[in-house]
């Protein structure tokens, strides 16, 4: 609100947070503050991290995962995934439980650990079957144009690493980043938050 009142257009801010509800007080407690009738609030950006890249994605997906009309799968649809890919595997998810299997997927992911990487740097029995079924997954997941959550973060993180393009056309328009609740960033969040400010480095973080 300070920046809107400080002549900064609402376009070049990026407001991140970690839940719908979050976002949605954020959100409220902005457009309290901002008078409508003195400072417009057109495209101001407040938003979770998954939403933003879900919208990024939808925008450039075809760039780094051949689409951009995915679906996002839940919880349920994970969890189907895991246990097609275990088959897959030929192991047993009596053995291989979906539920750790993809607890140690989605910590990858949010590592900035994409299944190439996972598989090269696996190096134990339980590592390369892990990295198996992760490839299943994946295999799985891209298939039916699908993503899961993490895929969200993983692969806008990977979009903004490797294409120039996108990369500038962010940056020009999020010159002011500001996230709350920093303290529950990962990776392959900070990552992304990275590569926005890079250029103008105006980035404000809130965390306890």
């Amino acid at each position: 609100a300070n920046l809107v009142a400080s002549g900064v257009p609402p376009w070049n801010i990026l407001a991140l947070t970690f839940t719908n509800k979050a976002a949605a007080e954020m959100r409220e407690r902005v457009f309290a503050l901002i008078d409508p009738n003195t400072h417009g609030i057109n495209g101001l950006t407040v938003s979770t991290f998954h939403s933003f890249c879900a919208r990024t994605l939808r925008i450039w997906g075809d760039r780094i995962i051949g689409t951009r009309s995915f679906t996002i799968y839940d919880t349920a649809d994970q969890r189907s995934a895991a246990k097609a890919a275990i088959r897959a595997c030929n192991l047993n998810d009596s053995n291989w439980k979906p539920a750790s299997v993809l607890s140690v997927i989605s910590s990858a992911k949010n590592k900035l650990i994409d299944v190439d990487t996972f598989q090269t740097e696996a190096s134990d029995f339980y590592a390369k079957s892990i990295g198996k079924i992760y490839r299943a997954y994946e295999n799985i997941l891209r298939g039916n144009d699908a993503v899961d959550f993490d895929d969200l973060l993983l692969c806008t993180a990977q979009l903004l690493g490797r294409d120039t393009e996108v990369r500038n056309e962010l940056q020009e328009r999020y010159q002011y980043v500001l996230i709350d609740e920093y303290q529950d960033t990962n990776r392959t969040q900070f990552v992304i938050a990275d590569h926005i400010a890079s250029k103008h480095k105006n980035i404000c973080v809130v965390g306890d």
